[in-house]
């Protein structure tokens, strides 16, 4: 009886899952500026892909990955591999790499695992970040199953080639915590941050509408501590929160809602605490975003789906995939551009990485109605001046 219960429960769990992915509404537009996706009556929009991941035997899906730069110059590309049957968020998967010696044109052809499948579930949703002590780290989920997922971090001494002991991020606590790809930031002063979303945990039911804290660790990842909650005073359904350091030494959270536009964040104090959630005027589906500042620059370079339609069965898709512009620290948004739009597509979990003049995006760029949404993975590559064009 308590094991048909548990299956019941899992079951449901699930079914909740799979609505927080499908389910999105709309909202304001940003500017005034939004291309909506009308590819039905024009031609489609997909930039060049320069590696495209697609699933194959005993692969079923590639998706969430991240980039980090070597020594030697090669860039390292490392993603969730799923094997055997099931491309659920749940399935079997370890860490893949792919290498590129040549700035991300091309790629090596096969895989090299990372890390082995260490969860229950999986290991997935991968963070790599260059230390200012030279070290890279390497962030991860390891999912046991529905009630414990906590993110963990490796460190490597000799480019990526072998990694420390796995170091919990998150000590203080139990539960289930999603920590998306790409989503670690060491500030000027060298703490270490990231920002995670609860969704269950001990005495606390599954929801889909998570709490959101930041961790953040002033030791190399060594020891890490929590923030207070973020405040939500409206209820918004919360998810998938991301971090920007800003100019003037404020952090801004960046979370996935169920508000028809990504909400804001903000800390003054180095993540102790944060600020009521807000509405940004990035329009978005229940999608996450990505936003990191352009080196050369300084300006913040957002990827994200700006869906903006009157339909809901539209709203709701992550497509098209835009990118955007900001001079003012994310208040404001310009130049507005199309990355791919095609009505079939489903793109989301974008990585970004600078190189020189370039910008490297890996994303999953799959077709929905093929049921292969999150399992094509696309690495693609862009003069930084691309996004600066009318």
């Amino acid at each position: 009886m308590n094991m048909a219960m548990n299956r019941l429960k899992g079951a449901i769990k699930m079914l909740v899952l799979t609505a927080l992915v499908t389910y999105g509404c709309a909202g304001k537009s940003v500017e005034d500026q939004t291309e909506t996706s009308n590819a039905t009556e024009k031609e489609i929009i997909s930039v060049p892909g320069n590696l495209v991941l697609n699933p194959g035997d005993n692969n079923p899906r590639n998706s969430e990955g991240d980039f980090i730069t070597l020594k030697d110059g090669k860039i390292l590309f490392v993603y969730s591999h799923y094997y055997g049957e099931s491309s659920s968020d749940h399935a079997t998967a370890y860490l893949a790499g792919r290498y590129s010696e040549d700035k991300g044109k091309t790629w090596t052809a096969e895989d090299v695992e990372i890390l082995p499948n260490e969860g229950g579930m999986n290991v997935m949703s991968v963070s790599l970040l260059r230390l200012q002590n030279d070290d890279i780290a390497m962030f991860y989920l390891r999912k046991n199953n529905t009630d414990d997922c906590i993110p963990f971090m490796r460190i490597s001494k000799d480019e990526a080639q072998t990694w420390s002991a796995p170091i919990p991020c998150i000590t203080d606590d139990e539960g289930y915590f999603v920590l998306n790809n790409d989503r670690v930031i060491q500030l000027e002063d060298g703490t270490l941050m990231l920002s995670v979303a609860k969704h269950a945990g001990p005495g606390m039911e599954w929801s889909g509408g998570a709490d959101v804290y930041s961790y953040s660790s002033t030791d190399n990842g060594q020891n890490w501590k929590r923030s207070a909650q973020v405040p939500n005073p409206k209820g918004i359904v919360l998810q998938e929160p991301g971090l920007v350091e800003l100019e003037d030494g404020s952090i801004l959270m960046v979370i996935r809602t169920n508000a028809g536009v990504q909400c804001y964040s903000y800390s003054k104090d180095k993540g102790k605490t944060w600020s009521e959630v807000e509405e940004s005027t990035l329009v978005s589906p229940v999608s996450p975003a990505t936003i990191e500042r352009i080196p050369g620059t300084g300006d913040l370079l957002a990827v994200w789906n700006n869906n903006l339609s009157d339909d809901p069965d539209i709203a709701k898709l992550r497509t098209p995939l835009n990118s955007a512009i900001s001079k003012d620290e994310g208040k404001t948004w310009t130049n507005i551009k199309t990355l791919e739009d095609d009505p079939d597509g489903w793109y989301c979990y974008i990585a970004m990485d600078f190189v020189g003049d370039e910008v490297l995006l890996g994303y999953c760029a799959g077709d929905r109605p093929a049921g292969t949404g999150l399992s094509v993975t696309k690495v693609t590559k862009l003069g930084a001046d691309w996004f600066y064009k009318e």
